[in-house]
């Protein structure tokens, strides 16, 4: 147990099934690691710079850089940033997976509905897993 302001234990909250939790002694070994994100892999591009996209539609248990607001919203591929750690696999299982990593453009009011600015537009960099052809 770890204090809370009050100098009280709290209680830690047991991580979801499979999933693993940092201790403390760990972080700093970690982050190093994880400073060398970007892979060498030559992983093929499923997708290519004017393509069509969705954000998949899905609630994973635990880390996603997938925001709940373009999960199944349709957007275009800007950008090919390449191959880079899958965090998603980082996270749940310490597993360096090689996955290309996308800009993609979402217009406002795909995103937000008529009341968003016309002309405005997100770019979101979404790893492949998340995306599904439009």
């Amino acid at each position: 147990m770890s204090p809370n302001q009050a100098g009280r234990p709290v209680p830690r909250a047991q991580p979801p099934a499979g999933l693993q939790v940092l201790e403390a002694s760990e972080v700093g070994k970690f982050v190093q690691a994880r400073k060398r994100t970007r892979m060498d892999d030559a992983v093929p591009a499923r997708f290519k710079v004017g393509d069509r996209v969705f954000g998949r539609n899905t609630n994973p248990v635990g880390h996603t850089r997938l925001p709940h607001y373009a999960r199944g919203r349709r957007g275009v591929v800007a950008r090919d940033h390449g191959v880079f750690v899958f965090p998603d696999a980082m996270a749940a299982e310490r597993r360096r997976e090689p996955q290309h990593c996308y800009s993609v453009r979402f217009e406002a009011r795909e995103l937000w509905g008529p009341e968003a600015p016309a002309h405005d537009a997100v770019y979101i960099d979404l790893f492949e897993p998340y995306l599904e052809p439009a």
